[in-house]
Order: structure tokens, then sequence, then C-alpha cells
């Protein structure tokens, strides 16, 4: 039998659109597949327990380590791309975003799809690689709890990207040599077309529903992919789809609520570190795994988040890469928003101020920089109640439970030290619905949430009408802001190399 193995990164590329057009001269192969003359064997993707608890170890050291695109990237969009934060530098990789000039060659557009389809497909592998371990080692209740956790984090990377892409393609399956005698049934394997946004939520609920009942429970480790994920990911996705289902989000966060989260005593709890602030000291954070978080990343002592680097001052080690400009810095729009309700708690937490050596967006002596991630042992957060918690008020008014709706309100800003809401912003609808808003703005800045705030409540045209003419720190559009600005380009080379792929309208 003559063996042929492959990385399974080039078929991982291959399901991203990068490689080249298929032919029979070329001959795109998995590492699972025998092929002796005409006959193809399926083998097992994993031998033992040991290579399945290995390859779920790398998808859980991958979602931690890959900082550009579940961090770095993801603010660029979120809040560089709206009216929280500018580029930060003057390069066009943070510029584009920042004046709405985004196309097929977008430095971040074309790595995050070309992330996400890759990290989709080692998910899918290990889905269906871990049904069939060769030993059989594996209890079916061992095999339904493993492959859940992938199902978690193949949800979140499908989610991220119907949220900036809107059609997608959905691949749920390991596609096999393509030989002259399987090349019509496997081409789209590996050119898959785009499925609609509606369709790709639905493939995004099977995988948490099935995660919801197979997960591990929730526990004292927030780094894991648990049930409380699960339904943490649920509130968010029904909030979102485009068929929202209110009823739903009020049933899972309600589900969180009983199980004990809560908002922990102090904003600052969330991103406080333990130690003085500068030269040489173990920056640790103050709380890990606390009851506000449920989602989160670590970087112990040994393992830093490099990603600390790109926002400020790297507190533990105080002049190290602070010579060149910093990315997402906080905006004069956002600094007001904060000052207007006196909200100093939230501000502090947010924005930090040093002297520093340019002067792209404020003076060099008096510096605006972003502050959630100050150490390179800060925590990250992907899923936090206070987010999940605003989406239950969100829901609660859109059913017309405006009190119930201030009363959540109400709770985030008494956290903050801000004063409640006052009558005239409870009044009615509208103005609690501004009311909401802003508060989301003002509890998850800096974190990613803003841009799609905007499009999913549409409000993207004039929120960023208004940002352009009442913030002088902000540089000039590139394009205006439309109703085609909510998603974002289609790479170009996707285009160029998968012709099932269409571009989205507007670019």
């Amino acid at each position: 039998m003559k063996s042929k193995y492959l990385l399974y990164g080039a078929l991982s590329l291959a399901l991203a659109g990068t490689m080249a057009s298929c032919s029979l001269d070329y001959e795109p192969k998995s590492d699972y597949v025998n092929e002796e003359e005409d006959n193809v064997i399926q083998e097992a993707i994993y031998k033992n327990r040991a290579e399945a608890e290995s390859a779920l170890t790398a998808l859980y050291e991958d979602f931690r380590g890959n900082q550009n695109q579940w961090q770095l990237d993801w603010l660029l969009i979120g809040d560089v791309h709206s009216d929280n934060a500018y580029a930060g530098t003057t390069g066009s990789e943070v510029v584009d975003p920042a004046t709405n000039d985004l196309n097929g060659t977008t430095l971040c557009v074309n790595r995050d799809w070309d992330y996400y389809m890759l990290e989709a497909a080692r998910c899918t592998k290990f889905i269906v690689g871990v049904e069939s371990v060769e030993d059989g080692s594996l209890t079916p209740d061992e095999v339904n709890t493993m492959r859940a956790q992938a199902e978690i984090l193949r949800a979140m990377i499908w989610f991220r990207m119907v949220r900036m892409w809107g059609n997608i393609p959905i691949v749920t399956t390991v596609p096999q040599d393509i030989t002259s005698d399987n090349i019509e049934e496997s081409y789209e394997s590996y050119f898959p077309a785009q499925n609609t946004e509606a369709e790709a939520y639905e493939y995004i609920l099977k995988d948490l529903n099935d995660a919801l009942q197979y997960a591990p429970e929730g526990t004292g480790d927030k780094t894991r992919f648990s049930k409380d994920v699960a339904r943490a990911l649920l509130a968010k996705v029904y909030a979102e789809k485009p068929v929202r289902d209110y009823a739903k989000v009020i049933q899972y966060v309600d589900q969180l609520t009983a199980r004990g989260y809560d908002l922990m005593p102090s904003y600052g709890d969330l991103f406080n570190i333990d130690g003085a602030v500068k030269d040489g000291f173990t920056a640790t954070p103050l709380y890990s795994n606390c009851k506000e978080s449920i989602l989160e990343v670590h970087y112990p002592v040994g393992s830093g988040n490099w990603a600390s680097w790109m926002y400020g001052r790297c507190l533990e080690d105080w002049d190290n890469s602070f010579s060149w400009a910093k990315w997402i810095t906080p905006s004069r729009d956002l600094l007001s928003a904060f000052d207007k309700v006196g909200d100093t708690q939230r501000k502090e937490q947010t924005v930090v101020y040093y002297e520093c050596g340019w002067s792209n967006y404020y003076p060099s002596d008096n510096y605006a920089f972003m502050y959630k991630v100050r150490s390179g042992y800060s925590n990250v957060f992907f899923l936090r109640y206070d987010d999940l918690l605003l989406l239950k008020a969100e829901a609660l008014l859109s059913q017309g439970d405006l009190a119930g709706a201030a009363t959540i309100i109400d709770k985030i800003r008494t956290r903050a030290g801000v004063a409640p809401l006052t009558a005239a912003e409870k009044a009615n609808k509208d103005s609690l619905f501004k009311a909401y808003v802003n508060e989301r703005r003002l509890e998850l800045a800096c974190e990613g949430e803003r841009w799609f705030d905007l499009v999913r409540l549409d409000i993207l045209e004039e929120t960023m009408a208004a940002a352009q003419r009442n913030d002088p720190g902000r540089l000039p559009i590139a394009v205006p802001y439309t109703k085609n600005s909510y998603l974002l380009p289609i790479p170009q080379s996707v285009l160029d190399t998968n012709p099932n792929v269409e571009q989205n309208p507007g670019y």
C-alpha cells in the first residue's frame, strides 16, 4: 500500500480558498487517506486516546496563542472601524478600517478570513476524527464531551465570520483526495459555495445545542469550552441572527444567572493587576476565573500575552517595545461619552495617559492609550456576564418591558459608580434605547463589540456621521458609511481561486 500524507494545513487552506484552481495535475491530499491503485481506504484520523487528547489541546492552545485574529484584528474592526478608537499608528493596516477604506486586499480582512477558515477546518477534522479513534479507547461519554468542546470553538469562529462577512462557506466534512473518479463530488468540498446568513446561523445553533448537552459543566476554570460558554453564545446568537428570538436571549441569560454568574463588586476587578506599575514586577491579574467571567484566556509567567505591547506600555517591563506608535487609540468621542455621565471608574480602566515619542492623535506628553490589556500576564475575556446581562436588557426593551430593561441598566451603572437613569431617559422606548446603546458602549469599550452593536441595532450610519462631525481627531473617511458598510469585503484571493464565492455588495 502506498501512503500519501500532507499536513492538514494544506487541506484547510484549500477550504479557505487560497489554493490554485483544481485540476488533475494538482493533487490535494489530506493526512488520513491511503490510496492503493483505484481503491481508497478511509483510515482513522486519530490512532488512540493520546492523539485525540493532544489534538484537542492544540485547539485550545491555538485559541489562546493566536492573538492577531482573536484580539488585535477584532478590536480593529470592532473599535477602530467604529467611533470608539483611532488607528493609533499610521500604516494602511490600521488606517483603512479607521477611514472605512476596506477592500478585498485589506490585510486584516485577508488574514482573518484565512485563519478562521483554517481553524474551523481544524475543528471539523477533530469533530469527525474523535468519533472513530482507531483503538476504541474513548468511551461514548468521552467522545461526546471532547467533540462538544470543538463544536463550541467552531461555533465561535462561524459566529465571528457571519458577523463580519454575512454569507460564508460552512464546511462540516473532511474532504477526500481528488481523483479522476470523484472530482465532481469532491470539488465542492475544496471550493465551497457560500451559505446564506440564515443557513450559517442554523449550523451555529446546531453546534451549540449539541455542546449544551455534552460539553463539560462550567467549573472554576473559565478557560474551558463549557456548557456555560454554550449558553452565553446561544444568547448572543439569538440576539444577532436575521430573525431574532429575544425570548431565547432571556432564557439563556437567566440560566447563567441561576448558575451564580454576577457582576464583580468593582469594574476594576476585571482588569486590575496585582503589583506596582512599572520596573520588572510580575503583573498578574488581581482576579482570575471570577464570577463575572464566562470565557477567558490566561497568560501565566513564561507565556506572556504579546498583544499587550500593541496597546501601550507592558507594565511588567516599562520600556519594552515602547518606541513605536501603538494600535487602538481611544477616541475623543469615547472619552467625551465617559465624561458626559461622570463615568470615571470605567474611563480609568479603559484609558491611560503616558508620555511617548509620537503625537499621531494626541500631544506626545499626554497621550491616550487603551488600558484593558496592560500586562503580558493580563487575562483576556471573550465572554462576560455584563455583556450578556445588557443583552437581556435589549431583549426586554424589544418586548416593551421598559422597567425591566431600566433595572438592568441601572445595575450596570451602579457598579460603575454612575448615577441611575433619569426619569427623562426612562420616559419612553426611544430615550431608553439611546441610554442602553450608550451603556453598552461604556461598559464594553475597546473590547471589539461597538461596531457590531451599531450594525445589529441599525444605527451605524447616523452614529458614524455624528462622530465625523464632532470628533476633531478622526481621520477623514474615504468611503461614506452606508448599508453596504455593514459587511466586510471578501478577500480578493478567495474570489480569484474559488468561483463559488461572491463579493459582498459595495466592494
